[in-house]
């Protein structure tokens, strides 16, 4: 089991900057990738950024150029510096773990935490 613990939500201004944290813990697992996703009132769920294990990263069009991901291998830590921030970035974000357990691949979802940007 892998317990996830996010932190850094908030409401700004647009134009504004953020910075999510989440932290990973747990006993006898691995990382494959970590990132977040985002919910938007009315909307399906969305990858807005993620870090495989390797390091390569993959990011949703819509944040590239001012979002940032990235990870500390040995605390298990993913952050998501989000800068210039824009009212259609408003959303619940999620941390993501895919972990490794044994055998087994599975997903970790956090708490989820709010980012409200007002014009």
């Amino acid at each position: 089991q892998v317990q996830l613990v996010e932190s850094g939500g908030g409401s700004v201004q647009a134009g504004e900057s953020l910075r999510l944290s989440c932290a990973a813990s747990g006993s006898r697992f691995s990382i494959n990738a970590m990132g977040w996703y985002r919910q938007a009132p009315g909307k399906q769920r969305e990858l807005v950024a993620v870090m495989a294990s390797g390091g390569s990263t993959n990011y949703v069009d819509s944040v590239k150029g001012r979002f940032t991901i990235s990870r500390d291998y040995a605390k298990n830590t993913v952050d998501l510096q989000m800068n210039r921030l824009k009212p259609e970035d408003t959303a619940v974000y999620y941390c993501n773990v895919d972990a490794r357990i044994g055998a087994a691949n599975l997903r970790y979802w956090g708490q989820g935490t709010q980012v409200t940007v007002s014009s």
